[in-house]
């Protein structure tokens, strides 16, 4: 069963995932050449604890594993759920940044690619596609949808450019857990799925990358990386259902590619 938010749940839904997108422009403002990734995800702790809001990752389990960082930190050819380390940021990285915090029991989730000063003209399409993709499936994803075409939308879009998206990680339903009903991958065939019904509120999160589609998981258990090395982008919006236009809980600007 997919979650339904009633108003009053919705409205506790719009608190969260405003301070998850505030948090992220936070993060993202002190993103630079020679700063480690292990003070970013200490500052994004310092700012949650200045929101009064709890980390939604920190002590997430995945069976025996148990992830160790604030925020999900990862550069270029790190897809998604990095951990911070002594690693320093280079000039013309990407920093792909997901923020998910715990307000008054209910979770805000997004995320953003970062670029670092200037970026290759590819990795910039790169970038500028995977948020292409997001928006695009944000904007049919109103009450009667199809599940199927949201996925279908992001797939197209990755195709359009000649990029690839990752297959193993997905997006999701989100509310007072992290990961709610239903899946959303970022591949599918239109028309299949369930309908999208007003209340529902998704974490849509386009994973695309440069190259070919196939990730690898890293020693620590968490952090994946593309198989071929290639660059890969994530960007993420928690969207409420309505009956009319989708309400994106998550809008942010500073984080936003212009």
């Amino acid at each position: 069963m997919i979650p339904i938010k009633n108003g009053r749940e919705a409205d506790k839904m719009r608190h969260s995932c405003r301070t998850a997108s505030e948090i992220l422009d936070r993060v993202g403002e002190i993103i630079r050449p020679g700063i480690s990734t292990k003070e970013v995800d200490e500052a994004a702790a310092d700012f949650m604890a200045e929101a009064r809001v709890k980390s939604a990752f920190l002590g997430y389990r995945l069976g025996h594993r148990v992830f160790p960082g604030n925020i999900c930190i990862s550069v270029n050819d790190e897809v998604v759920h990095g951990i911070g380390s002594q690693r320093r940021i280079q000039y013309g990285d990407i920093v792909k940044l997901d923020i998910g915090v715990i307000q008054d029991g209910w979770v805000g989730d997004t995320a953003a690619t970062v670029p670092v000063g200037m970026i290759a003209e590819n990795v910039d399409v790169l970038l500028r596609a995977t948020q292409s993709a997001l928006d695009r499936a944000i904007n049919i994803a109103s009450e009667g949808t199809r599940l199927g075409d949201i996925c279908a939308e992001i797939e197209d879009e990755a195709r359009r450019h000649r990029f690839s998206v990752v297959r193993e990680f997905v997006g999701h339903g989100v509310g007072r857990k992290l990961h709610e009903e239903p899946q959303i991958p970022n591949y599918g065939k239109r028309g299949s799925g369930p309908r999208l019904r007003a209340g529902m509120t998704l974490a849509i999160e386009p994973m695309i990358n440069m190259g070919a589609a196939e990730v690898r998981l890293m020693s620590d258990g968490w952090t994946v990386r593309t198989a071929d090395g290639m660059p890969s982008a994530h960007f993420e919006h928690t969207v409420l259902i309505t009956k009319e236009e989708p309400e994106i809980l998550t809008w942010r600007g500073k984080t936003q590619l212009k």
